[in-house]
C-alpha cells in the first residue's frame, strides 16, 4: 500500500511520524473519511471544507490547499489501483513539546490512506443500543471531526459488549445527539427527522446529502430535539455515515423497529447519487 505523507508518496512500512507528534500525544488534530466510488471521491470538497474550518478553529495552518489535496487524492487512488475504497485524511498540529499548550507544532502533519471499501448491498441492518456515555450538549468541538474520539470508542465497545452493532450517544441534556459513527434520522408522521446541530452533533456530510435528497424527492424534513425513549415511537430509524452511506436500524434497545418504505426510497436515491457522482 502506498501512503501519502507530508507531500510524498511512500510505502506503508516507511510512513512514520515522530513520537512527539501532537496528534499521537494529545489527539491534537482532525480527520475526514471519504467514500471512493469509481475512482471518484464522493463529496470530497465538502469534507475538506469541514476540515479547513476545523483547522481554523484549532489554529492549525494546513500545509496544502484543498485543490492540492484533491490532486494528491487522485494520485493516491491511481498509485494504489483502488477505484473502490475508503479514504482517510488526517491532519495534526505536528511535532511539538510536552504539555497541553501548543508551543511549537508549527509543522503540521498530513497523512492520507486508502482502505478496502465495504461490499455494497441492501442487507445491512444494525442493532442499536443507548450508550451510558454522554457527549457535551454545547461543545464547539463537536462541529469538527477531531482526533479525540474516546467517548465514541468506549460507547462502541459498550455496544459490542451487548451484542449490538452501534451505540446511540445522548448529550448532557438527555437529548438524542448522534451515533458513534454517524448521524441519526427517524421517521415520524412521514417526516424525515434529525437532531439539529449545536447539541453535541457533528454536521455530517452524508447527513447533508440526505437532506438534499429529501428536498429533491419532496419529502418533508424536520430538525428537532428528541429524548431517546421517544425514538421507540418512530416509524423507522436510520444512520448516515460516509463509509456505508445509509444504514437502517432493525432494533433499538432490544425492540424491533418496523421497516419504512421511506428509508428504502432515500437509500435507493443515495446509491444512485453515489454511483453517478
Amino acid at each position: 500500500m502506498t501512503i501519502f505523507l507530508n507531500g510524498r508518496f511512500v510505502p506503508e512500512n516507511e510512513a512514520v511520524v515522530p513520537i512527539n507528534d501532537r496528534g499521537f500525544m494529545y489527539g491534537d488534530g482532525l480527520f475526514e473519511t471519504v467514500r471512493i466510488m469509481n475512482r471518484r471521491p464522493f463529496r470530497l470538497a465538502q469534507h475538506l471544507e469541514r476540515m479547513i474550518r476545523g483547522a481554523d478553529f484549532l489554529k492549525i495552518k494546513p500545509p496544502f490547499a484543498p485543490r492540492e489535496l484533491q490532486r494528491f487524492v487522485e494520485q493516491l487512488i491511481e498509485q494504489n489501483a483502488m477505484p473502490e475504497a475508503v479514504l482517510r485524511v488526517t491532519l495534526t498540529r505536528g511535532p511539538g513539546g510536552r504539555g497541553y499548550l501548543p508551543g511549537g507544532g508549527d509543522t503540521p502533519t498530513v497523512v492520507m490512506t486508502l482502505h478496502p471499501a465495504p461490499v455494497p448491498g441492501n442487507s445491512i441492518h444494525w442493532s442499536l443500543i443507548t450508550s451510558s456515555f454522554r457527549v457535551l450538549a454545547a461543545d464547539p468541538l463537536s462541529s469538527f471531526k477531531t482526533l479525540n474520539k474516546l467517548t465514541h470508542v468506549m460507547a462502541r465497545e459498550e455496544a459490542a459488549g451487548q451484542g449490538a452493532d452501534e451505540a446511540l450517544l445522548i448529550n448532557t441534556n438527555g437529548e438524542v445527539a448522534e451515533t458513534t459513527s454517524g448521524n441519526i434520522f427517524w421517521i415520524y408522521h412521514d417526516q424525515i427527522c434529525t437532531t439539529p446541530t449545536g447539541r453535541g452533533v457533528l454536521p455530517g456530510i452524508t447527513r447533508a446529502v440526505v437532506l438534499e435528497i429529501c428536498q429533491t424527492l419532496g419529502l418533508q424534513t424536520n430538525k428537532r430535539v428528541i429524548k431517546p425513549e421517544a425514538l421507540k415511537n418512530s416509524e423507522g430509524i436510520f444512520i448516515t455515515q460516509s463509509v456505508l452511506g445509509i444504514v437502517p436500524v432493525a432494533t433499538f434497545d432490544g425492540e424491533l423497529i418496523a421497516p419504512s418504505p421511506l428509508v428504502d426510497q432515500i437509500f435507493n436515491a443515495y446509491r444512485e447519487l453515489l454511483v453517478k457522482s
